[in-house]
């Protein structure tokens, strides 16, 4: 997916936490690259260190498209949800697939395709830069 940097913000280690606008929305996250600045744009790869919990940070959602958000401390990732039948589970949201895991309670298999939202802490998600 393509972001835009819109705020870096230095936590210890040295590490940034980077609000990140894209064409399906703005969220907060942990930067796992190099050094970026506000404005610069970079292709990126989430990794949310959290499992899909049905009924918990899981919910099915009306509306079917993607979209990326804030609330509070979390962030909503909005998408299509795919379940793979290994105890996995993918969300397709924008251009972009993120994998999870998927805990108990387990998604029912009737869900399989359907639009659902993730809620996470920000400090679970990761956003890596890459070149294509």
């Amino acid at each position: 997916m393509l972001v835009q940097i819109e705020a870096v913000r230095k936590i210890s280690g040295g590490a940034a936490m980077v609000r990140v606008r894209s064409e399906v929305g703005v969220a907060v996250g942990l930067w796992c690259g190099g050094p970026t600045d506000v404005g610069c744009e970079h292709y990126v790869e989430w990794t949310v260190d959290d499992d899909v919990a049905w009924g918990g940070n899981t919910q099915p959602v009306v509306c079917p498209s993607p979209a990326l958000s804030e609330n509070g401390s979390q962030v909503v990732f909005r998408g299509r949800l795919t379940l793979t039948g290994d105890g996995g589970a993918v969300l397709e949201a924008g251009d972009s697939q993120i994998l999870f895991d998927v805990a108990d309670p387990l998604p029912p298999v009737a869900v399989d395709g359907t639009w659902v939202e993730v809620r996470v802490e920000r400090d679970r998600v990761s956003l890596y830069p890459y070149l294509l």
